[in-house]
């Protein structure tokens, strides 16, 4: 199978598939009648094979299961791997309320936890999952900063961040990425993130790149959502925003047939187009999704496409 272009991952030296792999749905968040851990297994096998290589999980993915089943998927091949996974946030299941953890302590127990679950005795990039906001950041990141001394991690990351968390944190040790939500529907880090990230020699790691899959055209108003999936409360999947965004997709669609792609591959495309210091990890399950989404690297946008695409309309309905 045919590699995909690589990207720097910030100032590293690590370089990594131009497109990755986000693991939250094959454990969490999503329809839990779809969980099956063989077919996860092939699909991260599946990016590997195309050079998809930065694969992402987190301890609160499942809680725990994803983690576990990323450590079985690179069992073997951990040398083609750039293994990405987080500390200080916990989800209850259920509920989806969130358990904020930035204690030192805490940071350095779950990496451990995490080590032990992947199987493997490093991690090449290690991020914050959310800020605890009863520890300052510079304790959260001092911590984090301990553990590559140590070895137990190569670099280290922030998710859904300000600017100013992104400086306090790279005062104390060299931001290598940060993560946060970005596609065609939601573009807010354009305005701050994103050009910290530039100019401060880290990527910017957008999860989400297809919207939760409706930017795929998979979902529309008539879709009906398992009572678990987390889209069944998330306000701008109720029918009414669905009917509304459907002229996103469709402006999407537009631009796909133009070219002989698919919507997923064009919304990739796009946010691979804002900057070279973004690698979008679009969330999968299934291994001919996996091997869709890696073919949005080498498909090129021209000017008219990406100005069809930049005109489209902001969405109805609040991310969260």
């Amino acid at each position: 199978m045919t590699k995909i272009p690589t990207r720097p991952l910030g100032s590293t030296g690590l370089d990594v598939g131009a497109v990755g792999l986000g693991c939250m749905s094959m454990s969490w968040a999503y329809d839990p009648t779809q969980k099956d851990d063989d077919t996860a297994i092939a699909a991260i096998s599946t990016a590997l094979d195309a050079g998809v290589t930065l694969i992402d999980t987190a301890p609160a993915y499942g809680p725990f299961h994803n983690e576990e089943l990323v450590g079985r998927a690179i069992a073997g091949r951990r040398d083609e791997t750039v293994l990405a996974t987080k500390v200080g946030l916990l989800v209850d299941p259920q509920t989806y309320e969130f358990v904020k953890d930035g204690r030192p302590d805490s940071v350095r127990s779950s990496c451990e936890d995490s080590l032990r679950r992947l199987g493997v005795d490093h991690v090449d990039l290690f991020q914050l999952h959310r800020v605890d906001p009863e520890v300052p950041i510079e304790e959260t990141w001092g911590a984090m900063a301990e553990l590559v001394e140590r070895g137990l991690v190569r670099h280290l990351g922030l998710s859904e961040t300000s600017v100013d968390e992104c400086a306090r944190a790279h005062a104390i040790h060299p931001v290598a990425s940060v993560q946060s939500e970005f596609s065609l529907w939601t573009r807010d880090r354009l305005a701050d993130v994103i050009p910290w990230c530039e100019a401060n020699g880290a990527s910017f790691i957008p999860f989400a790149p297809l919207g939760r899959g409706y930017l795929t055209g998979a979902v529309d108003a008539n879709t009906q959502f398992e009572a678990k999936d987390f889209r069944a409360r998330n306000p701008r999947f109720t029918a009414e925003a669905r009917a509304a965004n459907q002229q996103i997709v469709d402006g999407i669609r537009a631009v796909a047939e133009g070219l002989g792609a698919t919507p997923a591959q064009v919304a990739i495309a796009w946010t691979l187009t804002v900057s070279p210091a973004i690698v979008p990890i679009p969330g999968t399950r299934r291994p001919a999704r996996v091997a869709e989404n890696a073919g949005a690297a080498t498909l090129v946008l021209s000017e008219d496409d990406r100005k069809r695409l930049d005109d489209l309309p902001p969405p109805v309905g609040d991310r969260y």
